[in-house]
């Protein structure tokens, strides 16, 4: 009997544990494509090179202005020279406004600063980030998945109206 009510609370640990991870939520397709790979879900990015922060969900930069914190659809002028297909990108996941704590993730992510080592979406080869609107893959995707892409608004996962070259390297934070 005690066997029997063992493996009844071990099957019940495995049966929560098993819907816990079917839960997690996956944003891939509304990455931008100048995000790195290897992530199926990202809240927010932060970027050492321009100590800027972009929050996927709402596809806004969030950058310092004076005292504050700005959040624009585009980067001003005074960020043209950021390249964000090339930068590293920091993925920061489960953080609310991180960019309240910025001193912390300065200082822990500086020496990111000026490293080339993530491959962006927009250059990946894996069929899952071909879902992206802006993945040059796209087309070919939506004809192999005509079922999945039906009543799906991919909105917007664009690269902030930046252009940039392609990114190298094959390493991720």
């Amino acid at each position: 009997m005690k066997k029997l009510i063992i493996l009844l609370m071990a099957a019940t640990v495995f049966t929560v544990s098993a819907k816990a991870q079917v839960n997690v939520s996956i944003n891939i397709g509304t990455q931008p494509v100048w995000g790195p790979v290897g992530y199926d879900h990202v809240d927010y990015y932060y970027i050492p090179d321009a100590e800027v922060y972009y929050y996927v969900p709402e596809r806004v930069y969030i950058y310092r202005n004076g005292n504050n914190w700005s959040r624009v659809r585009t980067l001003p002028a005074s960020y043209r020279n950021i390249d964000l297909y090339t930068v590293h990108k920091v993925v920061i996941n489960n953080v609310d406004r991180p960019y309240l704590n910025h001193a912390k993730y300065q200082k822990e992510y500086y020496n990111y600063r000026g490293k080339r080592d993530q491959i962006a979406i927009r250059d990946s080869k894996e069929e899952k980030y071909f879902q992206n609107k802006k993945h040059p893959q796209h087309a070919q995707w939506v004809k192999a998945h005509p079922n999945e892409n039906k009543g799906k608004g991919n909105k917007g996962n664009g690269n902030g109206g930046k252009k940039g070259n392609r990114g190298g390297g094959n390493g991720r934070h």
